[in-house]
């Protein structure tokens, strides 16, 4: 979409405004919507459509005339690992939180990647099924957590997917196995192709319900006491360096309580960057780049951000 100008949006925002509520409801569309309703870091600017479908035929028929048009597309999932700047998003915002079903048949779960990854882990539980108890903390949709093939307590999400709907920026339809995904620390096919997850499908192992539970109580019970859950955050900022932790490294480099703006490194957890006092994006993007600075001079060490950064920078 190299022929985009964030001009095109400008003059011809109401017909495609009109275009868009010919393919879609009506009720689904807004239009310079506050993203900051949307991230767990309480910051961002606003998108210039912001879009709910309800099924995977309305995210093809979206992208469809995004492509045709060369209109820029977003998508979100309920915005725990990411970071949008003030400056907001151009184009096309796409929220996948309505796609939420979850369906169990024996061993097998499929869901909508909007559904919330610790959702999905319960109704496991629910039907005494084992391997999504590493999940039972990680605050994030299904979409997102295939994206980055999210982890935590030594589980990740490539142990136990069977395959993954996705959509492509043409509007088509590619289903993908477990090999075919690519899964590997933090990354996938989905992120290297720019593919989006429609629908993910989990085959999981019958086990003891009391036991399922045992276990997902001594996680959220482990991960409660770490993580500072009391503030707005986005998460796990950065990804393990080869060899060792960023928190340590954070934390050894004597950073933790260090504050730019409203944004501070958490001195519960040094992986963790919570809002404290109305910080802004700008706040975290300056943050990440202090503790990333520090941390090289101090170890020569890179530390590589696992938050998304997305958006534009705000104009002065």
């Amino acid at each position: 979409m190299n022929s985009f100008r964030k001009d095109v949006l400008v003059v011809h925002k109401d017909s495609i405004l009109k275009e868009l509520q010919a393919l879609v409801p009506d009720n689904i569309i807004k239009v310079d919507e506050p993203l900051k309703r949307y991230t767990y870091t309480e910051t961002g600017g606003n998108a210039d459509y912001y879009l709910t479908p309800t099924s995977n035929e309305h995210v093809q028929a979206i992208l469809r005339f995004a492509y045709k048009n060369d209109i820029p597309v977003t998508y979100l999932g309920n915005g725990s690992n990411i970071i949008i700047r003030e400056g907001g998003i151009r184009g096309i915002v796409i929220s996948l939180l309505s796609l939420d079903h979850i369906e169990v048949s024996d061993n097998v779960i499929i869901t909508g990647s909007g559904a919330a990854i610790i959702d999905v882990s319960r109704k496991a539980r629910d039907n005494s099924l084992t391997g999504l108890e590493f999940a039972c903390g990680i605050p994030g949709s299904i979409g997102g957590a295939v994206f980055m093939n999210a982890g935590a307590y030594g589980g990740e999400v490539k142990d136990c997917i069977d395959y993954a709907l996705c959509v492509n920026e043409q509007g088509d339809l590619i289903k993908l196995t477990t090999n075919e995904l690519e899964l590997d620390y933090r990354n996938s096919i989905v992120q290297k192709q720019n593919l989006v997850v429609l629908e993910a499908s989990f085959s999981l192992t019958p086990g003891d319900k009391t036991e399922i539970q045992s276990k997902m109580d001594d996680l959220t019970e482990r991960r409660e006491s770490k993580q500072p859950l009391e503030y707005p955050s986005c998460g796990s900022v950065f990804q393990r360096p080869p060899g060792h932790f960023a928190g340590k490294l954070i934390q050894d480099s004597d950073l933790q309580g260090h504050r730019i703006g409203g944004v501070e490194v958490s001195t519960k957890h040094a992986g963790f960057m919570v809002n404290v006092d109305n910080g802004t994006a700008t706040d975290y993007e300056n943050l990440i780049h202090y503790v990333q600075q520090t941390v090289k001079a101090n170890f020569d060490i890179e530390l590589n951000p696992e938050v998304r950064i997305i958006g534009e920078h705000p104009i002065d």
